[in-house]
């Protein structure tokens, strides 16, 4: 099934320097504490893009990884950045601020054009760099260890296990190949750099392991063929579990004898009353320890038995947290670190000053702090007339498309969703089915049409999740909605869409009439201020069930819980019946 998609920027890296510049100058206006340990964190994200567009680039154009200045310049303010960060971080976040120098890089030549790729550990998977120099730190490795980071997210983290080990030896490479059998290609000049100078040994940095651990046996292989020998190295990964299914006999033996260093999230998060200290000033005085609620516990809040929960994929849930403080009970959600974590606070503001989700108290280092709605029942448990319901999501949708517009750059084109949906259908219900949904998109998409539909899509920053459990029913009568602020950023291939992907999702998930659609649409138009194709709400209608299926199916394969997996084979049997109707089965 396709579910999951890569997410990058391509721009002027002098653009992303003035970024980072801007970012730097927060670091500095900030008094000491928690925001800006969390301001030189994003510091540290941003310069750890731009470090790693820059190695991409000229590896790009050689076709290998090979030494210039410009990523020698950003690997030292990487650096710098990272040993700041470390600082900050074990004193008590009470370290001046400083302010790396970015001359230097600001005078080398700089590529052109770079890609940066959005690290998902950082964004959703609640990856602290903090907890690798921690783990560096408690290593005992010596100081003239040579750390290799893996890119993309390896180059901060490896600049974070070099500040922890008070090493200033930092390289990066990108394995290529086949997913599952990744190689290193190396400029001989930089392979006989890398094991040059005869360092203590190696420290190999990324997040993962994931399905086969390729991408650490890559440098691992590299290393062995230049006359490292294994017990020279040691692995920073973000977990303590092996590599996955996919992985070779070879690999996974190997990778049980390595030598292996992770700190646990709770750790970083939660150990001496972390999470909590550092929301203090927004919720006032704490009652009681936070309550993780992640991996789907939350549903024991909503007053329905556990036969009756919703599906989740507890292994894509963000982190998180009930704090009961202030004589108040608050949900903490990781929000992403970085400067994308801090524009969710924007999102969240706006849309509860328009009166569509809970009050929000503010972000603290990756954590949105909101006002736990104590009195909401689920939708689907707490019904509304079908009229109120329609004309509510409706202003609702209506008040993203107006305010929440976005680039096309970041999601998926419209070929990419009908060529997803064929696949999705194809695994799911056969070659014949996929043969129907061509036939069904055919005349729709014939000739120039998919282009003129894609012209006229509106990309906006989407809901993406209008199932009925993520809307509340207050005691009054009135509607919120919950998670309302991410998912056109999720870690799939959907991304920023046409507000009729919500309007699509409305109209499949809640109990609406069978021709709610279009009066839905006749609102969100009313209140965006432009109109809805309704061509494109036909073409979308098949992808949006087909993107639903596959990522139930998937989730469904991957739960270790059996009631998880049934409730999964509900989901699926239930957008599968839902695509036989469209395509006329």
């Amino acid at each position: 099934m396709l579910v999951y998609g890569k997410a990058s920027r391509t721009g002027d890296p002098r653009d992303r320097l003035a970024t980072l510049a801007t970012l730097l100058r927060a670091v500095a206006e900030e008094p000491p504490g928690i925001r800006r340990h969390g301001a030189r964190v994003a510091a540290l994200i941003e310069a750890g893009e731009l470090a790693q567009g820059i190695a991409d680039a000229t590896f790009h154009d050689h076709g290998r990884d090979l030494a210039c200045p410009a990523r020698d310049a950003t690997t030292a303010l990487l650096l710098d950045l990272a040993r700041s960060v470390w600082d900050s971080w074990r004193t008590g976040f009470g370290t001046p601020p400083g302010t790396p120098d970015l001359s230097a890089l600001a005078a080398t030549r700089l590529p052109a054009r770079i890609t940066t790729r959005w690290a998902e550990g950082f964004a959703f998977y609640a990856l602290y760099p903090e907890s690798y120099a921690m783990a560096a730190a408690g290593a005992a490795l010596a100081a003239t260890t040579r750390v290799v980071g893996i890119r993309s997210i390896g180059v901060p983290l490896g600049a974070m296990v070099a500040a922890g080990l008070g090493s200033s030896d930092l390289r990066t490479v990108r394995p290529v190949g086949h997913p599952f059998r990744r190689a290193l290609a190396l400029d001989g000049a930089f392979a006989a750099a890398l094991t040059a100078g005869d360092p203590a040994g190696f420290a190999i940095v990324d997040e993962g392991p994931g399905l086969s651990g390729s991408s650490f046996g890559a440098v691992m292989d590299t290393l062995a063929h230049l006359g490292i020998a294994e017990d020279r190295l040691t692995l920073f990964p973000s977990h303590t579990g092996t590599p996955g299914p996919q992985a070779t006999e070879r690999d996974q033996a190997r990778w049980r004898r390595a030598t292996r260093h992770t700190v646990p999230f709770g750790d970083v998060v939660l150990a001496n009353g972390g999470l909590a200290s550092w929301v203090a000033d927004l919720v006032g005085p704490v009652q009681a320890p936070p309550i993780e609620i992640s991996g789907g516990r939350w549903r024991a809040f909503q007053g329905r038995g556990a036969d009756a929960w919703p599906p989740v994929n507890a292994q894509q849930e963000k982190r998180k947290f009930l704090l009961r403080a202030g004589g108040t009970l608050w949900h903490l959600k990781f929000a992403g670190l970085g400067p994308a974590g801090r524009a969710k606070l924007d999102r969240a503001r706006a849309l509860h000053a328009a009166g569509f989700t809970p009050p929000v108290a503010g972000y603290r280092h990756g954590f949105l702090v909101e006002r736990w709605v104590a009195d909401g029942r689920p939708l689907d448990l707490g019904p509304v007339a079908p009229g109120a319901l329609i004309d509510w999501v409706g202003r609702y949708l209506g008040f993203r498309a107006r305010h929440f517009p976005s680039g096309p750059e970041r999601g998926a084109r419209l070929s990419e969703l009908v060529a997803m949906a064929r696949h999705n259908v194809g695994e799911a219900l056969g070659p014949d089915w996929a043969e129907r949904l061509d036939a069904w998109v055919g005349p729709r998409m014939a000739g120039s049409r998919m282009a003129l539909l894609a012209d006229r899509a509106r990309p906006v920053e989407i809901d993406g999740r209008m199932q009925p459990w993520e809307f509340l029913v207050r005691p009054d009568g009135g509607l919120l909605k919950c998670d309302a602020l991410d998912h056109h950023a999720a870690h799939d291939l959907v991304g920023c869409q046409d507000i009729a992907w919500d309007i699509v999702g409305a109209a499949v998930e809640l109990p609406l009439p069978e021709d709610a659609q279009g009066h839905l649409a006749t609102i969100v138009e009313r209140v965006g201020g432009y109109p809805v194709d309704p061509e494109l709400l036909a073409v979308l209608t098949p992808c949006y069930l087909a993107f639903q299926l596959g990522a139930a199916d998937m989730a469904g394969e991957g739960a270790h819980d059996p009631l998880e997996a049934g409730r999964h084979r509900r989901s699926c049997a239930r957008y599968t019946q839902q695509l036989r109707h469209v395509l006329g089965g």
